[in-house]
């Protein structure tokens, strides 16, 4: 079987391979965010806002750095999912006072845009990239939790807190699984990276 890759994607997946730490570092603190919301499920919602807003403006950072530091040809959606989610973190941060209803509407547009880019990416560098399912599969669920939770605000705030709980855990092992892929891409083509 021939693992060889088209030779014009090679710049663009040694640069990806060379900050597969940001993907990891994104994995895991999803993955904390999911242990402290499902360490106090019954949490206030001005709770839920306070640390989804630190883990959104984290996430956004991490995304921005990746952007700015060459993500690619598409680094500008990387810097723009970034943006959403540093903005969306502190709207949550500074008004959580406001009613869940926004904070779900909030979550949800933030969790559909992640999807819809991560999607896009995964069908642009299907051939190019060693993760395209891993990132594919992540936006898809992104996109489908993004979907739901648009759809039906009104949900109850413990309900929200065990479907982002187990969102965050997904997303993150997801995006680990990722980085690792790329890691041992990069091990394995010495010379590419």
């Amino acid at each position: 079987m021939n693992h060889s890759l088209p030779s014009a994607p090679l710049p663009f997946l040694s640069g990806l391979s060379a900050h597969w730490g940001w993907l990891l570092a994104r994995g895991i603190s999803a993955i904390l965010f999911g242990v402290i919301a499902l360490a106090w499920p019954r949490w206030t919602v001005l709770a839920l806002a306070l640390v989804w807003g630190a883990y959104a403006i984290v996430d956004g950072a991490f995304a921005l750095i990746y952007g700015a530091r060459g993500g690619g040809t598409r680094r500008w959606s990387y810097i723009f999912v970034g943006l959403i989610g540093v903005i969306a973190g502190f709207v949550a941060f500074f008004w959580p006072n406001e009613t869940a209803i926004i904070l779900v509407m909030i979550i949800g547009f933030w969790a559909l845009a992640i999807g819809v880019f991560e999607i896009i990416y995964a069908f642009q560098y299907r051939r190019a990239i060693a993760h395209p399912w891993a990132v594919g599969l992540s936006g898809l669920l992104s996109a489908v939790v993004g979907f739901f939770i648009v759809m039906f605000p009104g949900a109850g705030a413990l309900s929200l807190i065990w479907l982002i709980a187990a969102y965050a855990f997904v997303y993150g092992f997801l995006m680990i699984v990722a980085a690792l892929q790329l890691r041992r891409w990069r091990n394995t083509h010495p010379a590419m990276a």
